[in-house]
């Protein structure tokens, strides 16, 4: 299973030279180097593909009657409410599950995490086909299930969402890291995008939702049959990289207390946390948003396609030029500066009609910039609160992100403004009023520039894992091994 790649890992800065030996640290060094040599497993990119296929599948199960929501409704008998309650479920309940979510990642490790999510992912998929079942479903009981099942997938979401930074770090040598952490980041995305062409696609009719339930139960299956049989252990043999040689996980307690009192992390998370916020008050609302000005449903998805393919790209190339340069917080403020215009732009052309073209050009360059800080900004967050563990620094700032989406979706609810249905809107037939959401989007684009004012500005940071890496210690366990081999050896 654990195929070596033939990579070894060249010594470290602090490797001692020759004339050194006599120093008693120095010659420590020496032998932690030859009992401890950093190694890379072909196996890695299993375990990556099979975070990727649990992350991929939980926001296509999230996701999936946003696209049919009026179609699902129609099936179940049920008002559009209990619908979006759907996907609302999984902002409410990741909140609370995200702390434990945090503490299990980084106390029981890895593969406790991807089996228990893999499961759980796999049982909410298996109960929400209940619901077309046609003996089950007397008495109309078919929206519960599916209302059981999306709870199940929720609990599964923070579980999968907080792995990347942890999976990169334990499997991946510090020139990998941030690749890995970007790939198993944007299977979440590419998931929502893949529910929001597939799902439309597919359901035609109210009588073709069953085939989404069913259609979306088979990568969960997939998935968790990979990561009960293939994902082994919690960590390879050898270690990847210097700081994956030790445990970087404080006690959850200690650990949460620290990076409270951390200001370089505590303004990431306050910021990388009001990015996640809009971007999902951002996509649940675009339709809503575009309708208004007479923008069509297709075109309103096209958006939303574009938003996340390009955002997908933008992460990919960002990703591969940090693991080269390293340069984490360059990145993330000139992205998250850039996103901001975007936003600026957004909420201005979209109040006009008729200009198509360049709100599908904004929609790309908002994805691309806004999501190329996904998962540097998780990065960055284990660089400045290193020896956190990664499971608790990406996790607070996560659980930061939901409960500012929460916030931002109820505020922009709360400030659109209804209007009477006017041949000139998209927004539906059988709407009573719709809304003009113009104060929404205005006040979305100032928070995206306040939040990266306050970034650019105010974070400034060491890379402290980075830092460790070049200037190896031994641990007390490492030490006292080679000084019982010292031991062992006679004086001559």
């Amino acid at each position: 299973m654990f195929e070596q790649n033939g990579d070894t890992a060249e010594a470290a800065d602090g490797q001692v030279q020759d004339d050194d030996v006599s120093d008693p640290t120095a010659r420590i060094c020496e032998e932690l180097l030859k009992l401890n040599q950093l190694r890379v497993y072909k196996w890695r990119w299993f375990v990556l593909g099979v975070v990727c296929l649990i992350n991929c599948s939980n926001a296509m199960l999230w996701i999936s009657f946003a696209p049919v929501a009026d179609l699902t409704a129609s099936f179940f008998s049920i008002p559009l409410d209990i619908v979006n309650l759907f996907s609302l479920v999984y902002l409410v309940i990741s909140i609370p599950v995200g702390f434990g979510a945090s503490w299990l990642l980084d106390t029981l490790g890895l593969k406790s995490s991807i089996l228990l999510s893999s499961w759980l992912n796999m049982i909410g998929s298996v109960i929400r086909c209940l619901s077309i079942i046609t003996f089950l479903n007397t008495g109309g009981v078919g929206a519960i299930y599916i209302f059981v099942g999306q709870c199940i997938c929720a609990i599964a979401q923070p579980l999968i969402l907080f792995v990347p930074a942890k999976l990169a770090a334990v499997w991946f040598p510090d020139h990998q890291r941030a690749t890995a952490n970007m790939i198993a980041s944007m299977s979440n995305p590419l998931g929502i995008l893949l529910a929001n062409v597939l799902s439309p696609t597919v359901v035609k009719v109210a009588k073709d939702v069953p085939k989404i339930i069913g259609l979306y139960s088979l990568p969960a299956v997939l998935a968790c049959t990979l990561a009960t049989f293939g994902v082994c252990d919690k960590a390879p043999p050898s270690p990847p990289s210097a700081s994956a040689r030790k445990s970087t996980s404080e006690p959850f307690c200690s650990g949460v207390w620290q990076l409270l009192n951390n200001k370089a992390y505590c303004i990431l998370m306050l910021c990388f946390g009001a990015g996640i916020g809009i971007f999902t008050a951002f996509s649940a609302f675009l339709e809503q948003i575009l309708c208004f000005n007479g923008y069509s449903n297709f075109f309103s998805g096209l958006c939303g396609a574009l938003f996340i393919f390009f955002g997908i790209i933008g992460a990919l190339l960002c990703g591969l030029y940090v693991d080269k340069t390293k340069r984490f917080t360059e990145v993330v403020k000139i992205c998250f500066s850039m996103a901001s215009l975007a936003s600026i732009a957004f909420a201005v052309v979209s109040n006009f009609r008729n200009q198509s073209g360049l709100l599908a050009i904004i929609c790309s360059i908002f994805g691309f910039f806004g999501f190329s800080v996904y998962p540097i900004a998780m990065e960055l967050a284990v660089e400045c609160s290193y020896p956190i563990g990664e499971g608790t620094s990406t996790g607070l700032a996560f659980i930061s992100g939901q409960f500012q989406g929460l916030v931002y979706m109820v505020i922009f609810q709360k400030i659109s403004i209804p209007f009477a249905v006017s041949s000139l809107s998209s927004c539906g037939v059988n709407q009573i009023e719709i809304y003009n959401w113009s104060y929404s989007t205005l006040v979305l684009a100032g928070l995206c520039s306040f939040f990266s004012c306050i970034f650019v500005i105010f974070f400034h940071t060491d890379y402290k894992r980075l830092n460790a890496e070049m200037n190896p210690t031994p641990t007390e366990e490492e030490t006292q091994q080679i000084g019982s081999e010292e031991t062992q050896i006679p004086v001559m």
